[in-house]
Protein backbone atom coordinates (compact mmCIF):
# COMPACT_ATOMS: atom_id res chain seq x y z
CA UNK A 1 0.00 0.00 0.00
CA UNK A 2 1.82 3.54 -0.82
CA UNK A 3 0.11 6.83 -0.30
CA UNK A 4 1.23 9.86 -2.38
CA UNK A 5 0.80 13.79 -2.17
CA UNK A 6 2.35 16.61 -4.25
CA UNK A 7 3.31 20.05 -2.30
CA UNK A 8 3.99 22.82 -4.83
CA UNK A 9 6.14 26.01 -3.93
CA UNK A 10 6.95 29.10 -5.38
CA UNK A 11 8.94 32.10 -4.43
CA UNK A 12 11.03 32.28 -1.58
CA UNK A 13 10.69 31.36 1.80
CA UNK A 14 8.81 34.29 3.76
CA UNK A 15 7.08 35.72 0.62
CA UNK A 16 6.21 32.30 -0.89
CA UNK A 17 3.37 30.10 -1.15
CA UNK A 18 2.57 26.62 -1.12
CA UNK A 19 -0.07 24.14 -2.31
CA UNK A 20 -0.27 20.85 -1.13
CA UNK A 21 -2.93 17.80 -2.47
CA UNK A 22 -3.00 13.95 -1.63
CA UNK A 23 -3.45 11.98 -4.60
CA UNK A 24 -6.94 10.37 -3.21
CA UNK A 25 -8.66 13.99 -4.18
CA UNK A 26 -9.61 14.33 -0.04
CA UNK A 27 -8.40 17.73 -0.36
CA UNK A 28 -7.11 19.71 -3.04
CA UNK A 29 -4.93 22.61 -3.36
CA UNK A 30 -4.79 23.61 0.62
CA UNK A 31 -2.77 26.21 1.00
CA UNK A 32 0.67 26.45 3.27
CA UNK A 33 3.11 29.23 3.98
CA UNK A 34 5.49 30.37 6.29
CA UNK A 35 3.43 32.51 8.12
CA UNK A 36 0.93 30.13 9.19
CA UNK A 37 3.82 27.71 10.26
CA UNK A 38 6.00 29.59 11.84
CA UNK A 39 4.23 32.90 13.52
CA UNK A 40 1.17 31.30 13.54
CA UNK A 41 -0.88 33.55 11.00
CA UNK A 42 -4.47 33.09 11.39
CA UNK A 43 -6.45 32.66 7.73
CA UNK A 44 -7.20 29.52 5.71
CA UNK A 45 -4.48 26.45 4.89
CA UNK A 46 -2.12 24.28 7.08
CA UNK A 47 0.71 23.23 7.80
CA UNK A 48 3.19 20.45 7.76
CA UNK A 49 2.46 19.78 10.85
CA UNK A 50 -0.90 19.85 11.80
CA UNK A 51 -1.03 17.48 8.86
CA UNK A 52 1.39 14.91 10.57
CA UNK A 53 -0.94 15.86 13.65
CA UNK A 54 -4.10 14.42 11.54
CA UNK A 55 -2.67 11.80 10.28
CA UNK A 56 -1.04 10.36 13.74
CA UNK A 57 -4.45 10.99 15.35
CA UNK A 58 -6.21 8.65 12.94
CA UNK A 59 -4.42 6.06 12.75
CA UNK A 60 -3.54 6.23 16.53
CA UNK A 61 -7.43 5.59 16.75
CA UNK A 62 -7.40 3.13 14.10
CA UNK A 63 -4.42 1.10 15.95
CA UNK A 64 -6.18 1.28 19.47
CA UNK A 65 -9.34 0.28 18.02
CA UNK A 66 -7.30 -3.14 16.34
CA UNK A 67 -5.48 -3.80 19.45
CA UNK A 68 -9.15 -3.74 21.40
CA UNK A 69 -10.57 -6.32 18.94
CA UNK A 70 -7.90 -8.67 19.42
CA UNK A 71 -8.50 -8.13 23.28
CA UNK A 72 -12.25 -8.80 22.73
CA UNK A 73 -13.52 -5.80 23.02
CA UNK A 74 -15.35 -3.04 20.48
CA UNK A 75 -15.33 0.53 21.35
CA UNK A 76 -18.60 2.50 21.12
CA UNK A 77 -16.10 5.49 20.18
CA UNK A 78 -12.94 6.41 20.24
CA UNK A 79 -11.71 10.62 19.64
CA UNK A 80 -7.98 11.29 19.56
CA UNK A 81 -6.25 14.88 19.07
CA UNK A 82 -2.45 14.83 18.36
CA UNK A 83 -0.36 17.99 19.30
CA UNK A 84 2.88 18.33 16.73
CA UNK A 85 5.05 20.67 18.68
CA UNK A 86 7.68 22.42 15.82
CA UNK A 87 10.47 24.17 17.54
CA UNK A 88 13.99 25.13 17.52
CA UNK A 89 16.35 22.46 18.53
CA UNK A 90 20.11 23.33 18.06
CA UNK A 91 18.86 26.17 15.82
CA UNK A 92 17.08 24.67 13.50
CA UNK A 93 13.15 24.17 13.52
CA UNK A 94 12.26 20.66 14.50
CA UNK A 95 9.09 18.17 15.14
CA UNK A 96 9.89 17.41 18.71
CA UNK A 97 7.07 15.82 19.74
CA UNK A 98 4.04 14.33 19.18
CA UNK A 99 1.01 14.24 22.09
CA UNK A 100 -1.66 11.79 21.74
CA UNK A 101 -4.98 12.65 23.87
CA UNK A 102 -7.31 10.16 23.55
CA UNK A 103 -10.92 9.40 25.08
CA UNK A 104 -12.70 6.45 24.55
CA UNK A 105 -16.21 4.53 25.42
CA UNK A 106 -15.56 0.97 25.51
CA UNK A 107 -18.13 -1.61 27.69
CA UNK A 108 -16.81 -4.03 29.62
CA UNK A 109 -12.82 -3.21 29.79
CA UNK A 110 -11.12 -2.03 33.00
CA UNK A 111 -8.44 0.67 33.55
CA UNK A 112 -5.47 -1.43 33.71
CA UNK A 113 -6.42 -3.52 30.56
CA UNK A 114 -7.51 -0.03 28.72
CA UNK A 115 -4.07 1.59 29.47
CA UNK A 116 -2.04 -1.95 28.45
CA UNK A 117 -3.96 -1.69 24.99
CA UNK A 118 -3.13 2.10 24.62
CA UNK A 119 0.77 2.17 25.35
CA UNK A 120 0.66 -0.89 22.17
CA UNK A 121 -1.32 1.22 20.12
CA UNK A 122 0.59 3.85 20.83
CA UNK A 123 4.19 1.86 19.65
CA UNK A 124 2.83 -0.08 17.59
CA UNK A 125 0.65 2.78 15.13
CA UNK A 126 2.79 3.45 11.75
CA UNK A 127 2.67 6.55 12.00
CA UNK A 128 3.99 6.50 15.96
CA UNK A 129 6.21 4.42 13.77
CA UNK A 130 7.54 7.10 11.05
CA UNK A 131 8.42 9.61 13.61
CA UNK A 132 11.74 7.67 13.82
CA UNK A 133 11.92 5.91 10.13
CA UNK A 134 14.49 6.39 8.13
CA UNK A 135 13.97 8.90 5.16
CA UNK A 136 14.86 8.61 1.75
CA UNK A 137 15.42 11.16 -1.47
CA UNK A 138 15.34 10.58 -5.14
CA UNK A 139 15.45 14.89 -6.22
CA UNK A 140 15.84 15.87 -10.10
CA UNK A 141 17.31 19.06 -10.91
CA UNK A 142 15.05 20.34 -13.71
CA UNK A 143 16.98 21.93 -16.59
Amino acid sequence: MKSTATAVWTGGLKDGKGRVSPASGAFSETPYDFGKRFEGAAGPGTTPEELIAAAHAGCFSMAFSAELGKAGFTPEHVTTKATVTLEPVNGAPTVSSSHLEMSARIPGIDRAKFDEIAAGAKAGCPISRLLTAKITLDATLEG
